[in-house]
């Protein structure tokens, strides 16, 4: 995987940014993916990181990015709208290096962030895939993230694992996907947040890898 250092202007609220992204074209043409980290780890996590690579195996270009937070050495996710415009520096620059449509996806806060900029009308993908949609915080089912869900036009997939917390009571889940206009959801058999399955140990690398078919076959049919 050929991997090329970028850096993507962000118009922030406070001012003029920017962030690091790593670009890995494909070989062959094919779809495109902006692929946004988890709120505990950059673009180099490991799972990411195989994520990629696997794409870029089946036919897909895929630029990774991190947000201001992990830019400026932070660990806790910054202000809502600092995600959203940095979303909105992704699709400028994909606009402008590499013409056409591509697919939003992100790990858990940073597809939630991918769906809030979209909702707003900020960015304007093919479709979104969540890789662990964090429904409400870890233990807080009384503060759903989901009424923007519904404002969301194109394909939404939900990759999500049987046993993750962030997507409990099941039906507080399932009641958020059938309010959106066009969603489904890929289930992965005893995944939890993570991708993680007990008894099965896997690097995060390969439980990124394993999830790329599902992201690809997504990308291509939009």
């Amino acid at each position: 995987m050929t991997v090329t250092a970028v850096r993507l202007a962000v118009a922030l609220p406070t001012g003029a940014s920017e962030v690091s992204g790593l670009w890995s074209p494909a070989p062959r043409p094919g779809p495109t993916i902006a692929l946004a980290h988890g709120a505990g780890a950059g673009m180099d996590h490991p799972f990411l990181v195989g994520l990629a690579a696997a794409l870029v195996d089946e036919g897909v270009s895929v630029l990774r990015f991190v947000f201001p937070y992990v830019e400026a050495g932070r660990r806790m996710p910054g202000p809502a709208p600092h995600a959203v415009a940095t979303w909105a520096g992704v699709e400028a620059w994909l606009a402008a290096a590499h013409p056409g449509p591509y697919v939003a996806v992100g790990k858990s806060y940073g597809g939630r962030m991918a769906s809030v900029a979209t909702a707003e009308g900020v960015i304007a993908p093919a479709g979104l895939a969540y890789l662990g949609y964090p429904l409400h915080p870890p233990g807080r089912p009384d503060r759903p993230r989901v009424d923007h869900l519904p404002a969301i036009a194109v394909p939404q997939l939900f990759v999500e694992g049987e046993n993750d917390p962030f997507i409990q009571p099941r039906d507080q889940f399932d009641a958020a996907v059938a309010s959106c206009r066009n969603a489904r959801v890929e289930w992965i058999a005893g995944g939890n947040h993570s991708f993680e399955v007990k008894g099965a140990r896997r690097p995060a690398d390969q439980i990124g890898a394993g999830l790329a078919p599902i992201v690809a076959a997504f990308a291509r049919a939009l």
